[in-house]
């Protein structure tokens, strides 16, 4: 399946329009920011231009009396130098880092609404560089220095124009050799920018592998892998080395290529200048000038090769975050869902879905879930469960088909308000790093304390938050590392529980728990599904048996459907998936070794089972 991304490759114009997007915002600081340049500037050329009057009057006509206006006219410029030096740092050093912050918001905004499809197939390393990594370049755009260029290239222009008045023909020339240098550095960023977009990409793979193997350390250690993720690593950084040592030779080449001119200026000038004076054409003083406005030329253009590359770089992240952006965020409805007006009450209409085009995972599934009812499905794995769950909580479109919500196509409601009232608890359930009381309150951010530490108890959190010092103020680690899995599961279930959902999603929801900790939270369970619309993905027959309706499926198609009486009764799919499980649970949990055999009175041997397990819902 192609990348989203790669349906057409990078336009040149889409990063200079985001460019010009982003100056015009700023326009106003930029045109201060210039101002100040053009002060600072034009400061900068009354020490050179004092020079003249130093040499020629006051030396070689002895007008003394000039001396001093001269000096003070050299210490003021110094002082506006410093001061507009001083307040351009200020004013665009904040107008970079706003610019920054605000790309990165925007960035991570877009991020966050992307199709859950695109994060199964996209390294989180690599998001994580677009955004905090790629915006960074906008410091040269919007700061100081495209300012510095721009200000540094109107100062050329007006030392240009002293220079031809101080003498056409030496200029020239000049301008001749200062124009082959310009040639030259356009060719050079011309074959920078891959390199610095390459750069970014690699920079971003080599990050996404290592975050994935720092946060899977546990199962790097347990495998003995770490030699081979040094070996990937090592791999990564020496593409990355590669890539920086080719840039470094290319700004190289065109810094060398600078000093080059400068010296070919030199010789220019001590050739042609010298026989000017000698010619008696140029005074001394007008020489001297001569020199001091040639490196006020020269220098904005050898400055272009530092500017220049950092604009080339700030051009190629803007790329990125640009095929980035390009990148459409999942489909919103646009029919509002008003709190409290959600039944619940869920139907697929010839459903058919496929990840891949040409390859459907879900065929032609239609059924209904009334309002507070529970669903289950089963199903030996790939046979879709998850995929049907998934269209479910809206993270997937049917490629063909319906799925309806109170009648209404889950396609035309709002997003934010059809999940606000969805509950969910997942096979491998995430917590951030914070307390135990944040990630219950995730679902419901402005609960009270007392409302966590209740749905804490229908949950049993409270049985081994009891053990902690700081009880529910204990921090998790990240990924709820210092949680066991079970342990995970309860603040799962409890985060769901405070969520108050009108449609509520159980996959594998006791998956990570033993039979003594399942049987004390079926009846949490149990609570929490009453009046809810409930879909559960689950294999313990103490969850299955209870549901409502029972959906058998095989190679994306609902081959049977049912209560757990009718089902097993037809000695189909459904009786041997459920006789397997029975026959695992009964030599784990009831009596290990015995020789199995189906029973005769299914109902009675599950009570008697889950029994002794415990109550079961």
């Amino acid at each position: 399946m192609a990348h989203p991304t790669e349906k057409r490759p990078i336009e040149w114009q889409s990063a200079w329009a985001e460019a010009r997007t982003l100056i015009w915002a700023r326009r106003g600081r930029l045109a201060a920011g210039l101002v100040l340049m053009l002060i600072g500037r034009l400061a900068g050329l009354v020490l050179p231009a004092t020079s003249k009057f130093l040499i020629d009057d006051v030396v070689g006509r002895g007008r003394h009396e000039l001396l001093m206006p001269l000096a003070l006219a050299a210490g003021l410029a110094s002082t506006v130098q410093a001061a507009t030096a001083f307040a351009l740092s200020q004013i665009l050093g904040v107008a970079a880092q706003r610019a920054i912050t605000e790309m990165r918001r925007d960035v991570q905004r877009h991020v966050a609404r992307l199709p859950v499809r695109y994060f199964d197939t996209t390294q989180t390393g690599v998001l994580i560089s677009r955004i905090m990594t790629d915006a960074e370049g906008l410091r040269n755009l919007v700061g100081s220095g495209l300012v510095q260029l721009v200000g540094g290239l109107i100062t050329a222009m007006l030392a240009l124009a002293v220079l031809f008045y101080l003498s056409w023909q030496l200029t020239t020339i000049t301008l001749l050799v200062l124009g082959v240098f310009g040639g030259g550095m356009a060719i050079a960023f011309r074959r920078l920018r891959p390199l610095f977009r390459e750069r970014g990409k690699i920079n971003a793979e080599v990050t996404g592998r290592l975050n994935q193997s720092l946060g899977g350390i546990r199962v790097v250690k347990a495998y003995t892998a770490e030699r081979r993720e040094d070996r990937v690593f090592a791999h990564g950084a020496h593409r990355l080395f590669r890539n920086v040592a080719r840039s470094i030779t290319g700004v190289s080449a065109v810094s060398a290529l600078s000093t080059v001119v400068v010296g070919l200026i030199g010789v220019v000038m001590i050739a042609l200048g010298g026989r000017a004076i000698v010619g008696g054409e140029m005074s001394l003083g007008d020489f001297v000038m001569y020199i001091f406005f040639t490196g006020l030329v020269a220098a904005p253009i050898v400055q272009i090769a530092s500017i220049g590359t950092q604009i080339t770089e700030a051009f190629a992240g803007l790329d990125r975050i640009h095929e980035l952006r390009r990148v459409a965020a999942e489909p919103d409805g646009l029919e509002p869902v008003e709190a409290g007006t959600l039944r619940g009450e869920v139907a697929f209409d010839e459903v058919w879905f496929e990840y891949n085009p040409g390859q459907p995972v879900l065929r032609g599934i239609s059924f209904e879930a009334p309002a507070g009812t529970t669903t289950a499905l089963v199903g030996s794995s790939g046979s879709g469960k998850s995929t049907l769950i998934s269209l479910v909580m809206a993270f997937n479109r049917p490629t063909r088909g319906r799925v309806l919500v109170d009648a209404h196509d889950l396609a035309t409601l709002r997003l934010h308000d059809y999940r606000a009232r969805l509950g969910i608890v997942l096979q491998d359930n995430f917590l951030f790093d914070g307390t135990i009381a944040d990630n219950i309150r995730y679902s419901r951010p402005g609960a009270t304390l007392d409302e966590v530490r209740e749905v804490g108890r229908i949950a049993h959190c409270d049985e081994f938050v009891s053990q902690f010092p700081d009880g529910y103020d204990t921090v998790v680690g990240e990924r709820g590392v210092r949680l066991s899995g079970g342990q995970r599961q309860r603040v799962a279930i409890a985060r769901a529980i405070l969520a108050d959902p009108t449609i509520l999603i159980l996959d594998e929801a006791t998956s990570s728990l033993d039979s003594e900790s399942e049987a004390l939270i079926q009846d949490g369970l149990r609570r929490l599904r009453q009046g809810r619309t409930t879909f559960v993905i689950a294999h313990r027959l103490s969850t299955i048996r209870s549901a409502d309706q029972i959906l058998v499926l095989e190679e994306g198609r609902i081959v049977e459907r049912g209560d757990h009486e009718t089902l097993y009764a037809l000695e189909g799919r459904y009786r041997q998936l459920h006789d397997r499980q029975y026959r695992w649970e009964r030599e784990r949990f009831v009596n290990p070794g015995e020789e199995w055999s189906a029973p005769e009175d299914t109902a009675g041997l599950v009570a008697r089972q889950a029994g002794a397990r415990g109550p079961a819902s």
